[in-house]
């Protein structure tokens, strides 16, 4: 519906003065009336409705996710990086390059299937990879390296495709069967420590050797040395003599020299070699008696 706005114009005049009196004038304004104004004030109070929605949702979500001006929640972020408090679970690939716990506190990495760290150069190729898996642990690598805490970063253990340098003063073999070699340990020294259990050297299906520039020393402390064998035991010296010094020398197995006259035995014997290195025990007597008794040696 609509309004006539109606506006008279009054013009004074002064006594004696003829003037004709102008109609009344009417005038119209234009304006928004009717069910288009209802709409207007409509629209306008459904977008004041979708700020306020709009703002409880904002606020809603800066109290759940702890939004504050150091950063989300146990996320904070600084000058010197982002730090995570508590538990944190990533669904896609991290990568950052520095990864550290607090001082006060240990760095546990967790996964259900494994825990994979890969380094890559500029391009973005993988130069080294450290895989923990539930069957076992894979590092690939052109070198594996453990250092020491102390001022000095002393090499622990070294691998690579060459040789494999274990650097500590002592390395223990704790393992009921001991350290299996398929080729040549080069040391100073083998020691047994436990004086319960003894020290064994064997090779089942090969040979065995020990090789030393300036010597070797084999030497029991509480207990025997017993060198076994299945077929011969040879004790070679190029330049050298062979010494046996203790207090007794033992040969229990030799075999007893014969001669023609007699084949009996007495109580003393002598030790006797034939040309071939072999011993055998011949009757003592006054004089040597080898040669009688060398029927042995043929």
């Amino acid at each position: 519906m609509s309004k006539w706005m109606v506006r008279e114009q009054y013009i004074r005049t002064t006594p004696g003065t003829n003037l004709e009196r102008p109609e009344t004038q009417y005038i119209y304004n234009v304006g928004i009336y009717g069910w288009r104004k209802r709409c207007l004030y409509l629209f306008v109070l459904l977008l004041i409705i979708i700020l306020v929605v709009n703002f409880a949702l904002m606020i809603w979500i800066l109290r759940v996710m702890w939004f504050s001006p150091i950063g989300m929640g146990h996320l904070h972020v600084g000058s010197e990086g982002v730090r995570l408090e508590g538990e944190s679970e990533f669904l896609y690939p991290l990568y950052a390059k520095e990864v550290h716990s607090r001082k006060d506190s240990s760095l546990i990495l967790q996964s259900t299937h494994n825990v994979t760290l890969n380094a890559r150069n500029s391009d973005g190729n993988v130069t080294g990879r450290l895989s923990v898996g539930p069957d076992m642990v894979e590092v690939h690598g052109q070198q594996f390296e453990i250092n020491s805490m102390n001022l000095d970063g002393k090499t622990l253990f070294t691998v690579d495709e060459t040789e494999v340098a274990i650097g500590t003063d002592k390395l223990r073999v704790t393992g009921p069967e001991g350290a299996l070699c398929e080729h040549s340990v080069e040391t100073p020294l083998i020691n047994g420590e436990d004086f319960n259990k003894e020290l064994r050297l064997e090779s089942p299906t090969r040979s065995l050797s020990m090789d030393a520039p300036r010597g070797i020393h084999i030497k029991a402390q509480a207990g025997n040395i017993e060198g076994l064998s299945n077929l011969d035991i040879k004790f070679h010296s190029t330049a050298g003599t062979l010494m046996l010094d203790a207090h007794t020398v033992r040969l229990p197995h030799l075999p007893e020299g014969t001669n023609e006259e007699s084949g009996g035995s007495q109580n003393l014997y002598e030790i006797c070699v034939c040309p071939n290195g072999k011993l055998y025990l011949s009757v003592a007597d006054v004089e040597s008696t080898c040669q009688e008794y060398s029927r042995v040696c043929q």
